[in-house]
């Protein structure tokens, strides 16, 4: 099975992956273990995060707590899946910019950096609109208030993609924050739909 970078390579021949340090080889296979062992492991600290919050929680807040915990597993895994998938393309738009006769030699951490935070925090921020749900579930934030804060919630999602991306490049970006930020306006309609349901029943 190739790797991301073997798609872009095909691409653009001109790129090289090359270790720059002694270390390099070892510090690579940390960060990898360190990520992939918290992306396996995310049914477990999913499941800790709300066993933290549950004893606050009434009976009724309890059982939709943990449904969006039950979803968040899936969601969190979706992220992380389409960020490992969009990485070829993105590293494709990037090589693209390289000069015609110049042989881009990437350093290995970087690449490994670069694609370990695209995954991860695509993984993170398909956790945002579970959350906006839950908030919306336990009465705190109506779905009308989120449409009227739009513009924030268009900020909060570039403000995040501008985190998730270690060299700030605004490619990168908004990769991550278009999906979030349309995922955050599909859950402000659910919670319309959903406020308006409620108005119903205690009408």
């Amino acid at each position: 099975m190739s790797s991301p970078f073997d798609t872009a390579h095909k691409s653009h021949p001109e790129t090289i992956l090359a270790l720059t340090g002694v270390t390099s080889g070892l510090v690579m296979q940390l960060n990898v273990a360190l990520v992939g062992g918290a992306i396996m492991a995310s049914p477990v600290w999913i499941y800790q995060l709300w066993r933290f919050i549950a004893p606050g929680l009434h009976r009724n807040e309890k059982r939709i707590a943990a449904t969006f915990t039950i979803f968040a597993v899936p969601m969190f895994l979706l992220g992380c899946w389409l960020g490992y998938a969009v990485l070829p393309h993105t590293l494709e738009a990037l090589f693209a910019f390289t000069p015609a006769d110049v042989t881009n030699v990437t350093n290995v951490e970087n690449y490994i950096s670069f694609s370990l935070h695209l995954t991860l925090f695509f993984g993170l921020g398909f956790l945002i609109p579970v959350v906006l749900l839950a908030l919306n579930a336990f009465g705190i934030l109506s779905g009308l208030t989120m449409f009227r804060s739009w513009r924030w919630l268009v900020l909060g999602s570039f403000f995040f993609g501008a985190i998730a991306t270690p060299n700030g490049d605004p490619l990168g970006m908004s990769l991550i924050a278009l999906p979030i930020a349309l995922l955050n306006f599909m859950v402000a309609g659910i919670a319309v739909l959903r406020d308006r349901q409620r108005a119903r029943q205690v009408s």
